[in-house]
């Protein structure tokens, strides 16, 4: 990612100094214009602005916390792109302030082919007067940019909750092609059925959002006891296979606790409101 984000400034025309933890990763970007250093503390010195994306805020608090990097960094700005946990960044947030650095927090939403394109979506949280004044700049890594709001762990929420979905939809995928093949059915033969399953959700999540923020939790039409029927048809035919069901058996004890708390006439998300239940 770091490389698509640095080749996106090349792209853009953008003077780009580059610097990675591992030598030899960056011979592409140099030969397309960039400026490679021998440390994190003499690219930090080559701009104003530092954008950083590496595995999680562990690695990225070792480079931007020690002596000389942090040094370096002071009355310049850091946009961090590498994705933890709102408290983490929230922590690093109070550091660049104790520190005197200028610091926006963001998450990238798509992968890597994405950057530069139209298809690119990022999202960014902390001082909106900063965020507008590197805007000119960001826009280099293309798509759809999004200033959330200054309290710092939004971003990082909303790439928490976002990332949530996708691999809750991906871990059921690989379940349901585990299940398929048992029963002989091939992965390119399910493939076109599931792509019809995925675009049925956009709609469902749009309804189903009205219902958690307004608490009604409609069941017409599918109700939490049929719901959980249907859960239960999946457990039994994959564990008659040796498949294991854990995944689907949590989400068929959510619903069932949900029934035995007295909501089987309500809608499915209905789980949502008892997942925040202390």
């Amino acid at each position: 990612m770091g490389r698509s984000l640095a080749g996106a400034f090349l792209d853009a025309g953008l003077r780009t100094s580059v610097w990675n933890r591992t030598q030899g990763l960056d011979r592409e970007l140099v030969a397309r214009g960039a400026a490679s250093f021998q440390s994190a503390e003499e690219a930090v010195a080559a701009s104003e602005l530092t954008v950083v994306c590496v595995v999680n805020y562990d690695a990225a608090d070792t480079i931007l916390r020690r002596g000389a990097v942090r040094d370096a960094l002071r009355g310049r700005t850091v946009v961090n792109l590498t994705a933890d946990t709102p408290v983490r960044a929230r922590d690093t947030a109070s550091w660049a302030a104790e520190h005197r650095v200028r610091y926006l927090d963001g998450a990238i939403m798509t992968p890597t082919t994405t950057i530069g394109t139209p298809s690119a979506v990022l999202i960014y949280s902390g001082p909106e007067g900063l965020y507008r004044e590197q805007q000119p700049v960001l826009e280099a890594l293309g798509g759809t940019q999004t200033h959330l709001g200054e309290e710092i762990g939004r971003a990082a929420a909303y790439d928490i909750a976002l990332l949530d979905i996708f691999w809750t939809a991906m871990s059921g995928y690989a379940h349901a092609l585990a299940v398929a093949r048992a029963e002989g059915i091939t992965a390119r033969q399910l493939a076109p059925f599931a792509k019809g399953i995925g675009a049925i959700l956009p709609p469902i999540f749009e309804g189903t959002a009205e219902e958690m923020d307004s608490g009604a939790f409609s069941g017409e039409g599918n109700a939490l006891v049929s719901a959980a029927s249907s859960m239960a048809h999946i457990v039994q035919a994959s564990e008659a296979h040796g498949i294991d069901a854990g995944v689907m058996r949590a989400a068929e004890g959510l619903a069932r606790r949900a029934i035995g708390r007295g909501h089987g006439a309500d809608g499915f998300i209905r789980i949502a409101e008892l997942l925040g239940r202390r």
